[in-house]
């Protein structure tokens, strides 16, 4: 691959990344030099920053440094605009705490061997997850307790950072979350077909494009990003034992075989909430709401990533 480079990074990360910046700018800037391209490091300090920055592409390849929410912001910018697709393949640099859509692709964790996939990898379409106000998932959404945990586990993921166990975060949240929260009374419907009614609470709806959510819990083990569809589990239970139980599967994704979890695969997931309830939804870690309708479309071949050759 022969493009000159614009690589963005998150510059609220500060120094916590830097390691993995020098070490990635350190490659990329090398093989683009061999054949007489240039590599230009952006640091956005803000969304509005960012949308600034992807105006300045100009026809150069893309890296994004960062995690999955650093991923979601760009990819959110460039499909508001309408150039995701235009945009070509872009690179992925996984320097966040749990780089899940990474994981998923087969792309290294090591900043430097990801760097060398940006340089020789191969380009593969990609699903993409949309409400009907436009609004994207990259990964993976989660409504219920999934949103409760995301919210607590940011919070835990922040203080474990500190002794570089931020990948508990996530389930450590959803543990917490699992204790507190009496259930959503929620009608979910996979392609018009009702999987579950709001006639009894469900702790969580979870819709995924990607396997793993929280740098590694298989929350929807069946996920595949390319197969044109995204697969629904939803959570039945609200006993504390069988919360336990749920949270603790989610590592192995053996949760989802559980008789008091419902699953679905299709292009289109309905939820609403009983009479005036409210719901929040998670989108790729970003919480947005409350609701009391929502509805996500499958837009297949949207995007598209570099991984791996192996992975192609």
């Amino acid at each position: 691959m022969s493009e000159n480079l614009l690589v963005v990074v998150n510059a609220s990360a500060g120094t916590a990344h830097q390691k993995g910046v020098d070490a990635a700018m350190a490659v990329m800037r090398v093989a683009a030099e061999q054949n007489g391209n240039s590599v230009e490091l952006a640091a956005t300090h803000s969304l509005a920053h960012l949308d600034e920055t992807l105006e300045k592409l100009n026809g150069r390849r893309l890296v994004l440094m960062g995690g999955d929410g650093s991923i979601h912001a760009a990819v959110q910018c460039l499909h508001h605009k309408g150039q995701l697709w235009n945009s070509g393949p872009i690179g992925l640099i996984p320097l966040g705490t749990g780089n899940d859509l990474a994981g998923s692709l087969g792309i290294p964790i090591d900043a430097a061997q990801s760097a060398r996939t940006v340089m020789t990898g191969q380009g593969r379409t990609m699903e993409l997850f949309v409400t009907d106000d436009g609004h994207i998932a990259v990964n993976a959404v989660h409504v219920g307790i999934g949103a409760s945990a995301a919210a607590r586990g940011a919070s835990a993921k922040k203080k474990l950072g500190k002794f570089k166990l931020g990948k508990l975060g996530y389930p450590m949240g959803a543990i917490a979350a699992g204790f507190s929260e009496s259930g959503w009374r929620l009608a979910v419907k996979v392609d018009g077909q009702l999987i579950h009614d709001d006639s009894t609470p469900v702790l969580m709806a979870a819709m995924g494009l990607g396997g793993t959510v929280g740098g590694g819990a298989r929350l929807v083990p069946d996920a595949n990003p390319h197969d044109g569809r995204v697969d629904v589990v939803v959570w039945e239970s609200v006993g504390v034992v069988a919360r336990m139980a749920y949270a603790l599967g989610m590592k192995s994704g053996n949760h989802a075989s559980r008789k008091d979890v419902r699953t679905g695969s299709g292009q289109s997931v309905e939820i609403q909430a009983a009479n005036n309830d409210t719901f929040m939804a998670s989108n790729d870690g970003e919480l947005r709401g409350p609701f009391n309708y929502r509805r996500w479309t499958i837009e297949c071949d949207a995007w598209q990533v570099i991984v791996p050759a192996s992975q192609a």
